[in-house]
Parts: structure tokens; C-alpha cells; sequence
């Protein structure tokens, strides 16, 4: 009998989350005895559609049993996942909605399915982390991840849903890795007009990424500009142990929000389903904490529990 094999696209190896997933799918594979194949787009959608669309267009024998997506630009490729439902591949989407997905499970025979982590949540955490940290208001740097993201965009949302008005948000925009966010909080500082702004908080949607900006502080030649930033809270998203939490624990950030990686669940669903257990809901949701939690998190000034 020939072995499943199915494959993992993901959007970068340069992000600590998307590690998270390689490594939880490589082992929910090993567990259930899968061929897992694993690629990267760069973050580059139009990348990450050539390689699936070569890859659903190679022999028959070459071809996966299922693709496992998470997407790398604003779309989740309706026409590549089309593509692979018509060949008799299965697909999944991580940490995106697509509304596409009903449409396929009623047209093709195959698994398709979204597991993803509540975006508009992870926002809510955040915006309640920032009320936690600024009780009495204040400005908050607040990095997104790039134009056209949905995860990015209802991450905000969910922040702007529960942030307190007297707290004012700037935002700019960064690409879910440390290196674009050093780039990008370089770059605005560069401006004359942001350096002596008042931020009492920065607040990143991804721990990379405000570590991007907490190295993009540490180099501001001005010694008393630099401490003066380095002196303000950092909190991220992801929260994975080897990464933000432990960020936490050093104090490096003041707080994370950790999101599950989903690979492996995926993968462990994809095969139940392949081997004839019922065909999951069209969306699962992962859930997501804050850590610590609010009611734990560090106020200025205030003590701090254990972690």
C-alpha cells in the first residue's frame, strides 16, 4: 500500500512561528507514519502559487495526497485550490478564512478544511495587554504585519475593539519577520518627527518583529534617546517557548500572546479523514492565551508574579 505524503507550504524560514509549524508537522507525520514534504515561499505569494501549481501539475505519482497552505499573501489561492481539489489532492488553509472553501467541499471528493488561530482574539489580547501596561493611557508603536494580510488586518480590529480611548496607536507596517521590523522602525526613525514622540509602549503583532524593533532602538546613537526607548514595554504575538516566552522570562518583552502552531493538527486531521473518518468542520479554531495572562501581566511600577 502506497504512503500517504502530503505537503507543508509555509510562508518563510526566517520566523520563528513558521519554524514552530515545520517542526509540529514533521513530528504529527513521523507519529502517523506520513511523508511530509516542506517548502517556503519567501514571502512571496506569487512564488508560493508557482511552486504548488508545478507541484499539482507533476505526474501523478509525484503528487501529494493532500497540501497543507498557509498562505503567504491576502489571498488563500482559490485558483491554485481549485487546481488541487480537481487533481484529487486535498487542501487545507492555516491561519486563513477563505471563502471558497464550502464551494470545494461540495464540488470534489477530497478533504478541504481550514484550521486556523482566532485572529480578531489575538487582537483583543492585545488591546487588553495594552490597558493592562498603560492604566493611565498613553501612546502605543504599533507594528503590523504587511498590507493585505488578513490575519494582519483582524489583529488590528481586535485591538481597536478593546484598547482603551485614552490610548493612541501609531502603526506601521513590517513583514512578520525581525528584519523587515528592524528596517521599518529604522526607517521611521529616521523621520524628525518620530524620534522625540512620546511612546509609552510598543506592541508588535509577532515576536520577531518586536524584537526587529527592539534592535532598531538599541542602535539610535543618541545615548538618552536610546534608553529612554529601551525603558518602554515590548509585548509580541506567538509565544513560542524557545522565543517569546522566553523573552518574557528574561524581561526582553513584557508580555506575548501564545498561538499554537497548527501544522501538526492539520496533518492528524488530513490523515483521519483520508482514512475514513468524517470530513471536518470547514474552520477550526486553535486557541489563544495571553502570556502571562492579564491578570498576571506587569504593571509599571507594580510586582511581578512568576511566569
Amino acid at each position: 500500500m502506497k504512503k500517504l505524503g502530503f505537503l507543508l507550504s509555509l510562508t518563510t524560514n526566517d520566523n520563528d512561528y513558521q519554524m514552530e509549524q515545520a517542526a509540529a508537522g514533521e513530528e504529527a507525520a513521523r507519529r502517523a507514519g506520513i511523508e511530509l514534504r516542506i517548502i517556503y515561499a519567501d514571502n512571496d505569494a506569487i512564488n508560493q502559487s508557482q511552486q504548488l501549481l508545478k507541484i499539482i501539475q507533476s505526474s501523478t505519482e509525484s503528487r501529494p495526497d493532500a497540501i497543507i497552505l498557509e498562505p503567504a499573501g491576502s489571498t488563500a489561492l482559490p485558483q491554485v485550490a481549485r487546481a488541487a481539489a480537481s487533481a484529487g489532492i486535498g487542501w487545507v488553509i492555516l491561519n486563513r478564512e477563505a471563502d471558497y472553501v464550502a464551494e470545494l467541499r461540495r464540488t470534489y471528493r477530497v478533504p478541504v478544511f481550514a484550521v486556523t488561530s482566532d485572529h480578531v482574539e489575538i487582537g483583543r489580547i492585545q488591546g487588553r495587554q495594552m490597558k493592562t501596561l498603560l492604566p493611565q493611557g498613553g501612546s502605543v508603536l504599533y507594528i503590523q504585519g504587511p498590507a493585505g494580510s488578513d490575519a494582519a488586518q483582524q489583529r488590528t480590529d481586535g485591538m481597536q475593539q478593546t484598547k482603551p480611548d485614552n490610548i493612541q496607536v501609531r502603526l506601521l507596517r513590517a513583514q512578520w519577520t525581525e528584519g523587515s521590523a528592524f528596517q521599518a522602525v529604522s526607517a521611521w526613525l529616521r523621520l524628525s518627527t518620530s524620534r522625540e514622540l512620546p511612546m509609552d509602549l510598543v506592541s508588535a503583532q509577532d515576536d520577531s518583529m518586536a524584537m526587529g524593533a527592539r534592535k532598531a532602538f538599541q542602535e539610535i546613537s543618541d545615548s538618552q534617546l536610546r534608553d529612554r526607548w529601551l525603558r518602554v514595554p515590548f509585548t509580541g504575538c506567538d509565544g513560542m517557548p524557545k522565543t517569546g516566552q522566553a523573552c518574557v522570562r528574561s524581561g526582553l518583552l513584557a508580555a506575548t500572546i501564545v498561538v499554537p502552531p497548527n501544522a501538526g493538527m492539520a496533518v492528524e486531521m488530513l490523515a483521519k479523514t483520508i482514512s475514513g473518518a468524517a470530513t471536518p468542520p470547514e474552520r477550526t479554531f486553535v486557541d489563544v492565551r495571553s502570556f502571562p495572562s492579564i491578570e498576571e501581566l506587569v504593571k509599571p511600577g507594580g510586582k511581578k508574579r512568576p511566569v
